[in-house]
C-alpha cells in the first residue's frame, strides 16, 4: 500500500444511530466534539438520525404515512377496475 495518502485525522470513529441506540465503529475523518466509550476504549462520537439498522429499506419495516387521505382517494378512484 502507498504511504501518506490518508489525511492526518483518519481514525476510528463511533457512529451512533439515535433512533435505536445502535453503535458501530469505522474509520473516518469526521470532526466531532463528543466521545463515547466502547468496550473500554474511548472513540470520537458522531450521532446519526438514521443508519443501516433503522432505515426501512434495510430493515424491511416500512411506515405508512398517509397525508390527506391520498391512499383512500386512489382506491376509490380505481375500485371500478378491480377484478
Amino acid at each position: 500500500m502507498r504511504k501518506n495518502i490518508h489525511p492526518e485525522n483518519y481514525r476510528m470513529v463511533a457512529f451512533k444511530d439515535m433512533s435505536n441506540e445502535d453503535v458501530f465503529l469505522t474509520k473516518s475523518t469526521v470532526e466531532t466534539k463528543e466521545t463515547i466509550e466502547v468496550e473500554g476504549v474511548e472513540y470520537p462520537l458522531m450521532k446519526l438520525e438514521i443508519s443501516r439498522t433503522s432505515h426501512p429499506f434495510y430493515t424491511g419495516k416500512t411506515k405508512l404515512v398517509d397525508s390527506a387521505g391520498r391512499i383512500d382517494k386512489f382506491k376509490n378512484k380505481y375500485k371500478k377496475f378491480k377484478k
